[in-house]
């Protein structure tokens, strides 16, 4: 039987479609109500199920169409956060450069918790509207305080006195996500995570160590705030989590092989399965998949990259698929992008078409490498 994450999988952003911007637009504008509004989006959500059922997906997401970014609103939909501003955004390679300096972040002043978020909602009715799994991607919790910036600046010293109390609870307001969602039907849940990755790119360590940080102590603190929310895991309960090196308009942010992190990120942390990018020299080779323990957790392959339009080699993405069984059982690895289609509203840079060609071809794929699944 098909479990998650699956053989042809995704991670969950998708190009929004520009109805919704139109009506984003209007909304901001004070031209068109929040019901109006909501109702854009719901067709929209609707329409991207279709597609993504269409192309053979069996994990459905609602493409992230409602938010801002991948993090962002589901961050300030927890107790005790607001937005802050900070004057410079970071600058990414390889894409299209913001068109504003301003980086909008979450930032804790009171305690963190989780009640009435509206994603809850959001969830709701995507289920309501597919057959198959239907997945909600959040972000990981420790992305409150990103690596690429100080927790200092992040935690406001009147809500907590130390990283430790705001952690404890942080663990805390994550095992009521995995308990909020469940209650509402989810089994499959994605915690993205672009701290793990910042941790293989050997000029942000640097960083961290330059303001104080030593990294490993940082990812030990990780893991700890991560096993406390997963702790909460139902049996039935799929939790994966996503490992990027930055995602904005095809530009990225980090780079390095997984070898820094790879055997805690396998053999610590209790998830299911684990996404990882694998579409450029950026991500190292698959030795690190060694630490992988054999049983049930699967790798994601992500070796087609969702940055550009053009389509792989078949043939090339089966090879590649085939030198990962040096390392771990062919059996516990699927196929993904590496990323997902657009973190934030904007998109990376290519079409609809584009992005659906390739998910068809992944699902192609992984039907030729893996085909009693």
């Amino acid at each position: 039987m098909a479990r998650a994450p699956f053989r042809a999988d995704h991670v969950g952003s998708l190009l929004r479609p520009a109805s919704v911007g139109q009506a984003k637009k209007k909304f901001a504008a004070g031209e068109i109500s929040r019901e109006e509004l909501t109702a854009v989006e719901d067709q929209a959500i609707i329409d991207t199920i279709a597609n993504e059922e269409r192309v053979g997906l069996k994990s459905i997401t609602d493409g992230e169409i409602r938010r801002e970014n991948w993090s962002l609103d589901f961050f300030l939909g927890l107790d005790g956060t607001e937005v802050a501003e900070r004057a410079t955004a970071p600058r990414g390679h390889g894409g299209a450069t913001p068109t504003s300096n301003v980086l909008k972040i979450p930032v804790v002043v009171g305690k963190i918790g989780f009640s009435n978020h509206p994603m809850l909602e959001h969830f709701k009715f995507l289920k309501a509207h597919t057959k198959q799994t239907a997945k909600i991607t959040v972000p990981s919790p420790t992305m409150i305080v990103s690596a690429s910036r100080d927790w200092r600046d992040i935690i406001d010293s009147s809500a907590y006195s130390s990283l430790d109390a705001f952690y404890e609870d942080l663990g805390a307001a994550y095992r009521d996500v995995i308990r909020g969602f469940y209650d509402v039907g989810c089994r499959y849940l994605q915690f993205d995570d672009v701290n793990m990755a910042y941790l293989c790119d050997q000029n942000m360590r640097a960083a961290m160590e330059q303001r104080g940080d030593d990294p490993e102590q940082v990812f030990d603190g990780w893991i700890k705030v991560l096993n406390s929310a997963l702790s909460a895991k139902p049996s039935d309960m799929a939790i994966t989590t996503h490992i990027c090196r930055g995602n904005f308009k095809s530009a990225w942010f980090a780079q390095g092989g997984y070898e820094p992190i790879a055997d805690k990120l396998f053999n610590q942390l209790d998830y299911d399965g684990y996404f990882l990018e694998y579409d450029s020299d950026r991500a190292g080779g698959f030795e690190p998949l060694r630490f992988l323990p054999k049983g049930k957790k699967r790798a994601v392959l992500g070796l087609m990259t969702s940055k550009t339009g053009e389509l792989e080699d078949p043939a090339l993405i089966k090879a590649r698929i085939e030198e990962t069984s040096k390392y771990a059982d062919l059996d516990q690895f699927c196929l993904s992008p590496q990323c997902g289609f657009a973190s934030h509203e904007d998109g990376n840079l290519l079409s609809e078409e584009e992005e659906w060609n390739k998910l068809r071809q992944i699902v192609e794929i992984s039907q030729e490498v893996w085909p009693s699944d």
